[in-house]
């Protein structure tokens, strides 16, 4: 997951080299006269700017997503520093017990210092589950797999044992983003 800035510089690279190519192509400039030129100049700056701000509001993250993941980090760590309050774990969370379990030893070595948090607002977010971090070889942002209970129960919850596959599968998956993969990367593996 990228962070804002680093979302409004690439999306400004994308949009300036886009408006560079465009005006180039359709008014390249003239040596001749220097008002031309800073005209052309600042009216693709102008361009750049707007395309990138609308290009980040347009797939940028919303304010209430962070909020909301936030929220998840405190529960989940109050919960963790008094194990005494804990309830046993539910179906589902078992399921994703299993999921872990049956990881290679090298994978589950990985999710040591990766808390995997069972969520119900996939729905909101349209998803089976979410990576959040900056992947295994970067350490400047905590690591955390969300598996949302509520759209894999929806979506496979009629036959457990493929809500169980789903599971496996969507761990999996999270977990390849953890390694580095990219979204294209990751479907590629067939995940």
């Amino acid at each position: 997951m990228s962070s804002g800035p680093r979302s409004v510089l690439r999306a400004a690279a994308i949009a300036a080299c886009a408006t560079g190519l465009a005006v180039l192509l359709l008014n390249p400039p003239e040596l001749s006269g220097a008002g031309d030129l800073i005209v052309i100049a600042a009216v693709a700056l102008a361009i750049v700017l707007v395309t990138a701000w609308g290009t980040v509001a347009l797939m940028g993250e919303s304010a209430a997503g962070q909020a909301q993941f936030e929220r998840i980090v405190q529960r989940t760590e109050a919960l963790a520093a008094s194990p005494g309050t804990a309830s046993s774990p539910s179906d589902f969370e078992q399921i994703v017990a299993d999921a872990i379990d049956e990881l290679p030893e090298e994978f589950r070595g990985l999710l040591e210092e990766v808390p995997v948090v069972v969520s119900d607002d996939g729905a909101e977010v349209h998803a089976y589950g979410r990576y959040y971090g900056d992947t295994v070889a970067r350490d400047r942002y905590e690591d955390r797999i969300v598996i949302y209970r509520d759209t894999l129960e929806r979506d496979f919850g009629r036959d457990p044992d493929l809500l169980q596959a789903q599971v496996v599968q969507t761990l999996r998956h999270e977990l390849a983003h953890h390694l580095g993969w990219n979204e294209d990367g990751v479907r590629g593996l067939g995940l």
